[in-house]
């Protein structure tokens, strides 16, 4: 992200801490040699102090004195000479005391004081910056006479604060250099531990505005971001329930006022269908024990044979109204649904697993891709009642190579689920009508298998409890059969 915090933070450490190298290295420049100089000052002093105590003691003959004062002059980097009032005898602690002494006689002069920048003047001395012609070097100069009337003169280059100066500097601009380096890697690093969590609680905001609530924070920790995830987790569970709630409601809205407009024509609709069905097996089994009553054959194969057919149409008039009732549930409304967030992959391996006997039976090959997980909102059993209708349709209508592949193709916010058959195309005047129940494409067929016409009439009926799209379409070498559900 261009506005990140990561790179705010970096960019704000790092321009700190080049500011703070810059500084350093500024007031490096323009305060370190007045500061020196000032320092020199006192200690311009204090061996003036020094010299004035010596000479008025009469010590400068003391090699022991004079050591000291030697000592303490060099540790300061002072050069001086002193020319005494009474025996004129010169006391240096420099080899060439002549270059001292002709400077000292320039300023007693007055020939040497328009050359430097006076710094202090008081009673008994004069405190300047000069430059040496002779060397082009600047010194720090202190000339004057003590209380006796010795003359003296001291001095101390300037060149060495400077060179130390530089040295300074590059000491700063290679040490800054790499601080600003292990500083960047530092606050990278610690950045990087804050805006990651903050990161996935971002990504975690957006999947939750998508009405994704599987997602949940798992970074953790025991300070504010870590209970602001906590918390996210908590208000994500809530969403979800809240939401199957809400759905639960709003679906319940819709099949009450549904309910009173189809209610009269479902019941007039139910009696008459029930009633058409059951006249054939009802016939098919009294015809079929009148005979055996009556001693129609005492073959006991063909006295079997008629206990079979009555047995087989008790069975199938026993799925018929089992579906019957089923049926009757969804379209009345009295089968209440339970909305939820399920795997509908899991489903579908679910349902294909349960039949996979029926598809060895008939030789079937059963095709189904899909590995990830999808999660949708519906009635988990009654998507497996589709599933399983639309799959079980397709394994007795198969023909030709006899496959059936089961795909899930997602289109925004919601899944498309089709099961496709090869074999041959639904006629286009059955087409309209395979979704009203009893309705027989190919009766002798559907009798063969036992059907009753009432499996694509359930998956009408629970696709529209659920508000969503299904269908089917023709294809050269088959059909396919469709439904749709929500992801979000």
């Amino acid at each position: 992200m261009k506005h990140s915090i990561k790179r705010q933070m970096i960019a704000i450490f790092i321009g700190l801490m080049v500011c703070l190298v810059a500084a350093l290295l500024i007031i490096n420049v323009t305060f370190l040699e007045p500061y020196y100089i000032r320092n020199k000052e006192n200690a311009f002093l204090d061996t003036y102090n020094e010299l004035e105590h010596v000479v008025k003691d009469g010590l400068l003959e003391n090699e022991e004195a004079t050591d000291v004062l030697v000592k303490r002059a060099e540790k300061n980097n002072i050069s001086f000479i002193i020319s005494e009032a009474q025996s004129r005898n010169k006391y240096t602690n420099v080899h060439d005391k002549e270059l001292l002494w002709n400077q000292l006689m320039g300023y007693l002069l007055n020939q040497t004081q328009k050359q430097g920048e006076v710094l202090e003047t008081a009673e008994n001395y004069q405190l300047l910056k000069s430059r040496d012609p002779w060397n082009k070097t600047d010194y720090l100069v202190m000339w004057g006479s003590f209380d006796d009337g010795s003359q003296f003169l001291m001095r101390s280059p300037l060149e060495s604060i400077r060179e130390s100066a530089d040295m300074t500097n590059r000491f700063l601009i290679y040490i800054g250099s790499i601080l600003i380096l292990i500083a960047g890697v530092c606050v990278w690093y610690f950045s990087k531990k804050l805006t990651d969590p903050i990161q996935e609680l971002a990504v975690l905001s957006d999947k939750m505005a998508d009405l994704d609530f599987e997602a949940k924070y798992t970074s953790g920790g025991e300070n504010e971001i870590g209970e602001l995830g906590a918390n996210f987790n908590r208000m994500s569970e809530k969403l979800e329930s809240t939401i199957s709630e809400l759905k639960r409601a709003n679906n319940r809205l819709l099949k009450d006022i549904e309910k009173k407009e189809k209610l009269e024509q479902m019941r007039n609709d139910f009696l008459g269908n029930v009633s058409h069905e059951l006249k054939t097996p009802i016939a098919l089994i009294q015809g079929y024990a009148e005979g055996l009553k009556d001693g129609i054959t005492e073959d006991p194969e063909n006295m079997e044979f008629y206990c079979d057919v009555i047995i087989d149409e008790s069975a199938k008039m026993n799925q018929m109204v089992k579906n019957l009732l089923a049926l009757n549930q969804l379209e009345f409304g009295d089968d209440d649904l339970v909305f939820e967030r399920f795997d509908l992959t899991a489903v579908i391996r679910g349902v294909l697993q349960s039949m996979e006997i029926l598809a060895q039976q008939d030789q079937i090959r059963v095709i189904f891709r899909q590995q990830d997980s999808v999660y949708v909102w519906a009635d988990e059993f009654k998507t497996e009642q589709v599933v399983r209708n639309y799959v079980s349709n397709a394994f007795h209508h198969t023909a030709g190579d006899k496959a059936v592949e089961v795909k899930m193709n997602r289109n925004g916010k919601s899944i498309r689920v089709s099961v496709f058959n090869t074999g041959s195309p639904i006629p286009e005047k059955d087409l309209k009508h395979i979704w009203e129940k009893f309705y027989k494409v190919d009766k002798a067929h559907t009798r063969e298998y036992g059907g009753n016409g009432i499996g694509l009439s359930i998956v009408k009926a629970i696709m529209e409890s659920f508000h969503q799209g299904y269908g089917v379409r023709n294809y050269d070498n088959g059909v396919e059969f469709w439904f749709e559900l929500d992801v979000e």
